[in-house]
């Protein structure tokens, strides 16, 4: 007998469930997407620097692809944090050399010069330290896949200087910081954090 008033009740309270309004996911907030990456922000785009001289040469230049910028870095051996290279970064009209006054072509929306305190030679010896072309692409840069970076160019090597022309696909917020060896110029993909 109890089997047969179970089945009932059991019935009614499905049936009364029937009545209820279903919660819909719509209504709880999306989850983030995972591996999203959360970019800085409030770099800005106005000229960095720092003024420190010295006699350490410039012996090479590289570039990577991040999620949010894309990097360019000077190998500058002997430089840190607390012994740096002096810089200055800014976006020009164009890249115009030291010492010649001739404008070298670089190609994107934007131009970002770099000028950093460190010849492409060793001061001691004058051998080339780094061995780049006025007028040409950086050796051994290939900005194939980059978001950002559009060209570079070596520009000069002038009175212990050395000035770099990078094209950007716009003006866009950057930042410059140094470590052991290397001066560091990130180039943000977007003036925001990465879209979702």
């Amino acid at each position: 007998m109890r089997r047969w008033t179970v089945i009932p009740m059991v019935l009614a309270l499905a049936g009364a469930g029937a009545t209820v309004a279903p919660v819909t996911a719509a209504a709880a907030p999306p989850p983030a997407a995972v591996g999203t990456p959360q970019c800085p922000t409030g770099w800005g785009s106005l000229p960095k620097d720092t003024t420190a001289s010295g006699t350490r040469p410039l012996v090479n230049v590289r570039t990577g692809a991040h999620p949010c910028y894309d990097r360019l870095v000077l190998d500058v051996p002997g430089t840190s944090a607390a012994r740096p290279a002096g810089y200055h970064v800014h976006y020009v009209d164009t890249l115009v050399q030291d010492a010649s006054g001739k404008p070298v072509p670089v190609r994107g929306g934007a131009i970002l010069e770099i000028v950093v305190e460190a010849p492409a030679f060793d001061p001691a010896t004058g051998r080339t330290s780094y061995p780049a072309h006025p007028g040409q692409p950086l050796p051994g840069v290939d900005l194939a896949g980059y978001r950002t970076f559009t060209d570079t160019r070596f520009a000069s090597s002038f009175e212990g200087r050395t000035q770099i022309g990078v094209g950007v696909r716009a003006r866009l917020p950057f930042r410059v910081f140094q470590l052991d060896g290397r001066l560091v110029v990130d180039v943000a993909h977007t003036w925001g954090p990465a879209p979702r």
